[in-house]
């Protein structure tokens, strides 16, 4: 492969280091022991079928028998052996918080098992070793071999960076070998990629940890190949005379924009296919573009990520409208009943906007990566730890999730595991590594990203300094940070203002910081000083409940507004309101009181307002000439991440809303 530039290594890492954030907060903290203490616990135990009411997931029974440890046929998808990188990536963030060593033995067993099961020449997949052994990399197209190597370099990088044990990585290792010994641009080597991009960003992963150049080079190759003439995964579908790995008894066509690759990815400009594909390579675009200054690939992203979050996104940061492929469809079309909002294309899309905060500080991206983080992500798996959406709607009848075939992915209950189990060892894995996301760095400028509880320790002008954050947030605005150092010295601490925030005061040492447009940078407000040990900054973020309207373009939401509280959307639920909830409206000057919510966990904050519901009046009459009659009532709406927490019932996040 040809040599690519680089960027100097202090324009291109902009990360704080992994180890440099702990999180310490009120809220998150919440999370990430349940993590640590019912998530994992519980996700091994379905890795292993020993989960109680959990679909059989035969992950780590393929490790066995791919090892010759057991005997017996494979079981599950053919991307199944990417559970069990999930699951050890979230022990590795796990135990960067915490040690504990019977977890570190329990993964250390598993990390044994996937060892056993690689092969001489370093191949490792438990799908193509037990069921078809002769047909290594001739589905690229549906069969998820990088994808699945992609997932276990990540765990690889985690476990290493939390124990520094690297038997996994030097598993990985291999595996990458063997890949580059089939990948390229070489004769006789395939010039191809993966029907689901994800070895991409993860090769950047072991590039930063080893700065080995050929890993950053691999991924290069497998991005910049993707969507060239003559189009790889349209011969290959031909040479397959057209049959795929799901359906391998119809001819079909292939839909290349499906997989990202219907044109080089500098071409880009419109989020399309499958959602998770798309965000995790767009994800790796970025990466590639801030180590190696390619300001044409850059460009590409900058216009994918206007055309996904201006175009394409729910309010609830969700993203991918239509089950039919879990996919993009088009601009504006955002059904609330039929949406899939898959919860591992917004935790993509968390990893898309991390990515170009570090290209570029933009408090755009991290208002969306919060948006997602705060809804769509949390919403999707219940507060006991063991229970999960994969489809995240925004709008749920219960009898049309049982009745109407067009509605069967939609749940209006979380499940307790999948056949297809992607999305929660995804959670676990983004849960646990939440610290990563709180700051990001360029040069003498720390960038506050997410107001979360945190301590950071690292080092400006050569002094070492430690910046303790406490958070009040999401129910409160009232955010701190505490400076420690032995030394006075200089440089920037960067505050986001939350695009959903229409107020923020500031005070440095108890003095009001006057806020003016020169102080303000891509929705930062910059406090350049000197600082010393014991200094304090106290900031007031306004939290206002507001109703948000969609672009009328958005057919589904016309008339209609949702309910917003600071960074959390807002839905109604049948528990607090009866049924039909479709059937309540809103007063667009509507003003809304707060209450606790004291049948939802976490010190939650349910909002009131005085609204209608229309009613017809008993007949049996389907139709009429008079109009329905409205009754005043009282409505109350909570979080859309706490919805289905209190049993099976309707929930709507939008609502007529109309002008007295």
């Amino acid at each position: 492969m040809n040599s690519i530039p680089h960027r100097s290594a202090a324009s291109r890492e902009a990360a704080v280091s992994p180890t440099g954030v702990k999180v310490n907060d009120e809220f998150w903290s919440g999370y990430t022991d349940l993590v640590r203490n019912v998530v994992i616990p519980y996700q091994y135990e379905a890795l292993h079928d020993r989960a109680p009411g959990a679909e059989p997931s035969g992950a780590v029974q393929n490790f066995r028998i791919a090892a010759g440890q057991a005997e017996g046929e494979y079981v599950g998808w053919v991307f199944q052996d990417s559970d069990v990188a999930k699951w050890l990536e979230a022990v590795g963030y796990s135990l960067q918080i915490e040690r504990d060593p019977d977890l570190e033995r329990r993964a250390d067993e598993l990390i044994d098992l996937v060892a056993a099961a690689q092969h001489p020449d370093g191949y490792l997949n438990t799908y193509f070793t037990i069921k078809e052994p002769g047909k290594r990399w001739t589905n690229l197209t549906d069969c998820h071999e990088l994808y699945c190597a992609g997932h276990m370099i990540e765990a690889a990088v985690a476990y290493y960076e939390a124990t520094g044990k690297d038997k996994l990585l030097n598993v990985m290792k291999r595996m990458v070998d063997h890949i580059g010994t089939v990948f390229g641009r070489e004769e006789g080597k395939l010039r191809g990629y993966d029907g689901h991009e994800e070895i991409e960003l993860a090769l950047v992963k072991l590039y930063r940890l080893t700065g080995e150049d050929r890993y950053l080079k691999l991924a290069a190759f497998f991005i910049n190949e993707r969507g060239q003439e003559p189009n790889f995964l349209r011969e290959e579908w031909e040479r397959r005379k057209r049959r795929g790995h799901f359906n391998p008894n119809v001819q079909d066509r292939l839909d290349a924009a499906y997989f990202q690759a219907h044109k080089p990815v500098r071409e880009q400009s419109e989020a399309v296919g499958h959602a998770v594909r798309a965000v995790y390579l767009y994800t790796a675009m970025a990466d590639l573009a801030r180590l190696t200054g390619d300001a044409e690939l850059e460009a590409a992203c900058r216009r994918l990520w206007y055309n996904v979050t201006r175009t394409q996104m729910y309010v609830t940061g969700g993203i991918g409208s239509t089950h039919h492929g879990e996919a993009f469809t088009f601009d504006y079309d955002l059904p609330n009943d039929t949406i899939y909002a898959e919860t591992c294309a917004s935790i993509g899309l968390i990893f898309f906007a991390q990515r170009m905060l570090l290209l570029e500080p933009e408090a755009e991206y991290a208002d969306v990566m919060e948006r997602a983080l705060y809804n769509n992500v949390l919403g999707s798996m219940a507060q006991d730890g063991k229970h999960y959406f994969y489809v995240n709607p925004l709008e749920v009848w219960p009898q049309a999730c049982s009745c109407n075939p067009g509605k069967h992915h939609v749940k209006a209950e979380r499940q307790a595991w999948f056949g297809c189990a992607c999305c929660p060892p995804n959670v676990a894995r983004l849960l646990a590594s939440l610290n990563r996301y709180v700051y990001t760095r360029r040069g003498d400028t720390l960038y506050a990203n997410l107001y979360v509880g945190s301590e950071l320790s690292d080092e400006f002008g050569g002094v070492p300094v430690r910046i303790t954050q406490s958070s009040e947030l999401p129910w409160s605005g009232s955010v701190r940070f505490a400076i420690e150092s032995e030394r006075e010295t200089t440089f920037s601490l960067a505050l986001r203002v939350p695009g959903w925030c229409p107020g923020m005061t500031v005070a440095v040492n108890g003095e009001r910081v006057i806020l003016s447009p020169d102080q303000m940078q891509g929705g930062y407000l910059m406090l350049k000083r000197s600082w010393r040990g014991g200094d304090a900054i106290e900031i007031d973020l306004t939290i206002r409940t507001s109703l948000v309207y969609a672009d009328v373009r958005v057919r589904a939401d016309n008339h209609k507004a949702a309910i917003q509280r600071g960074p959390l959307v807002y839905c109604a639920e049948s528990v607090d309101n009866g049924e039909i909830v479709a059937a309540l409206g809103l007063r667009q000057n509507a003003a809304f009181s707060e209450r606790p919510a004291s049948d939802l966990p976490g010190g939650a904050i349910a909002v009131e307002t005085e609204a209608w519901r229309s009613v017809s009046e008993t007949s049996d009459l389907l139709y009429r000439t008079e109009a329905p009659t409205r009754e005043n009532v009282r409505l109350t709406a909570v979080p859309y991440f706490l919805w289905g927490n209190r049993g099976r019932g309707e929930m709507t996040v939008w609502l007529t809303a109309q002008s007295e």
